[in-house]
């Protein structure tokens, strides 16, 4: 049975290769016009999707998943509608294949210039999320790259009828259906073979949990782009509005407190912290959140469960909120370099000052002023959609959207130079 799995995913890693020839070639009009028959599919089917998805939530509760798991596993008319939104807006924005970020002559004559290309072969690996799996689909296609997509086992009925619906649309559009391709097996060993396949795949890209991006990143033969987990801070500072303050960290928080993106650490400078979290916390309380809180918030708030070290680094992704006081901004951004994970970092502030310096001071994928953790994401920063937010910096930083799902390449233009 191993063989015949290892030989299947090359059968469709060498498909993907042959697919990937075309997709590159393919022009703006064709990639535009498979997604609008991708739009029109997904709306044609969304009570079957939906009946579909029901059982893969159905079963993912019966098997203990948790809350944050399964929140990220259902379909829904709103999630539908976000998917469809996503399509649209992919279709929407331009397509970067081919752009000429620039050119210039050499002393010799010589035309010297890069050109954007498709990265080639996806693999995208990633746990629960179905929509997931039509945002990377529309973000490859777009960019001309194939993707092969390897969604967790209590996914597996969701993505598979989305699979055919993407496949569908694509054959209409005359573009090969084979560009787009579900791994069916749920078995946990597609993964290690589909992570071998160096010779046709040209980058891999996890998305889940640490257990499952550290596996991938340990593993893989081929590069992998990464982000290993998502601690964000908010850092209130002593000139920030507080009913603003109040406003994004509840937001941070509580709108979807089981995604990479959610505020995990609330940071207060000590000169604001008396008036400020007292009103917060029991804000927070009457919402669910449970708080871990330092030494110094304890004195303010008597009663809240006292901070372990283990819970600076923690991603909860839960309605579990650790609250530190600081003494200053310096003191915040040391504590975010210690113990944050490069994904989402905020500020709170109306000080321009202390706004520029945390921008420039900050190394996180995404800083923020004055606004929610909860917009590091594609969609919300105009990319139309993201196959994931890479912290690890190559070949991008933060949401990769169209762009950051190709390279460039350098062309060179002669009237019969050599080099001496």
């Amino acid at each position: 049975m191993q063989i015949n799995l290892n030989e299947e995913i090359l059968a469709m890693a060498r498909d993907a290769r042959e697919s990937s020839r075309v997709l590159r070639n393919a022009g703006r009009d064709k990639k535009d016009k498979a997604l609008e028959f991708m739009v029109e599919e997904i709306h044609l089917r969304k009570d079957e999707i939906i009946k579909i998805n029901a059982k893969d939530v159905d079963l993912a509760k019966k098997n203990g998943l948790s809350y944050a798991m399964i929140d990220r596993l259902k379909l829904n008319e709103e999630t539908i509608d976000s998917m469809v939104d996503g399509l649209r807006e992919v279709a929407a924005l331009p397509d970067p294949v081919g752009e000429i970020p620039g050119m210039w002559v050499r002393p010799n004559g010589l035309k010297v210039g890069r050109i954007r290309v498709p990265l080639g072969v996806i693999g995208f690996i990633y746990e629960s999320r179905p929509n997931v799996t039509v945002d990377a689909a529309a973000l490859c296609l777009k960019s001309g790259n194939a993707v092969l997509l390897k969604g967790g086992s209590e996914a597996i009925n969701s993505n598979l009828i989305l699979n055919e619906i993407l496949n569908g649309a694509m054959e209409k559009a005359d573009l090969p259906k084979k560009s787009i391709q579900v791994i069916s097996s749920t078995k946990h060993e597609a993964v290690g073979y589909l992570l071998k396949m160096d010779d046709y795949v040209d980058v891999i890209i996890p998305r889940g949990g640490e257990d499952l991006i550290r596996f991938v990143a340990e593993n893989s033969r081929i590069p992998v782009l990464r982000h290993f987990k998502g601690v964000c801070h908010v850092y209130v500072d002593k000139y920030a509005d507080l009913s603003m303050a109040q406003n994004i960290c509840f937001n941070a928080k509580v709108q979807r407190p089981g995604v990479c993106n959610a505020m995990e650490t609330m940071l207060v400078q000590e000169d604001i912290a008396m008036s400020f979290l007292p009103d917060m916390i029991k804000v927070f309380q009457d919402a669910g959140v449970e708080i871990r809180a330092c030494e110094n918030t304890v004195k303010i708030v008597p009663g809240l469960i006292p901070a372990r070290e283990s819970d600076w680094p923690a991603e909860f992704l839960d309605l579990v909120l650790a609250v530190k006081i600081v003494k200053d901004m310096d003191e915040a951004i040391d504590h975010i370099d210690r113990y944050g994970s490069k994904h989402t970092e905020a500020i709170v502030t109306s000080n321009y000052d202390r706004a520029r310096g945390f921008l420039e001071s900050v190394d996180a994928s995404v800083v923020l002023v004055n606004a929610s953790t909860r917009f590091n994401d594609g969609f919300e920063l105009g990319l139309g959609a993201e196959i994931g937010i890479n912290t690890s910096k190559l070949h991008s930083y933060g949401p990769m959207g169209l762009q950051e799902l190709t390279t460039t390449k350098f062309i060179v233009t002669g009237s019969g130079q050599v080099r001496q």
